[in-house]
C-alpha cells in the first residue's frame, strides 16, 4: 500500500500514463504486453494504487518514446496537435492497421526517420 505522502505523485504519475496511452490510441492490455505486467497491474498504475518501479518507468519511456525525465515531469512534453484527423489521414490509418504488424513497423520506422531528419518529432509513435 502507498503511503500517504507518495499517493498524490503517484496519482498524477498515473494520469499522466493514462494520457500517454490514450495519446497513443493503446488499449491498457496493449500497454501491459509492452511492459510485461498484467492488465490488472497497468490499471492499479493508472489510477496510483501501484508505485511505478524504475524499471517499469523506464519501460514506460521506451513505450512511449519519450524520456523518463518527461515521464516523472521534469521536462516539457511535445504536444500532439489536437484536432481532428483529415479523411485522407484517416484512409492513410486504415490502409496501416491492414498490413501486417511487421510492416506496420517498418512503416512507421519510415516515418520517425523521417521526422528526425526534419528536426522534429511531434506524433507519438
Amino acid at each position: 500500500m502507498i503511503k500517504h505522502e507518495s499517493r498524490a505523485y503517484f496519482k498524477a504519475l498515473g494520469a499522466h500514463v493514462t494520457a500517454l496511452r490514450k495519446s497513443r490510441g493503446m488499449t491498457q492490455a496493449e500497454l501491459a504486453r509492452g511492459l510485461g505486467v498484467s492488465q490488472q497491474a497497468v490499471f492499479a498504475y493508472e489510477i496510483g494504487e501501484r508505485r511505478i518501479s524504475v524499471l517499469v518507468l523506464a519501460k514506460l519511456a521506451k513505450v512511449f518514446s519519450v524520456s523518463v525525465e518527461e515521464m516523472v515531469g521534469l521536462s516539457k512534453p511535445i504536444r500532439v496537435p489536437k484536432g481532428r484527423l483529415s479523411p485522407r489521414c484517416i484512409r492513410h490509418a486504415g490502409r496501416l492497421q491492414a498490413l501486417s504488424k511487421t510492416q506496420q513497423r517498418f512503416v512507421i520506422r519510415i516515418i520517425d526517420v523521417l521526422e528526425d531528419s526534419n528536426g522534429r518529432r511531434g506524433y507519438a509513435r
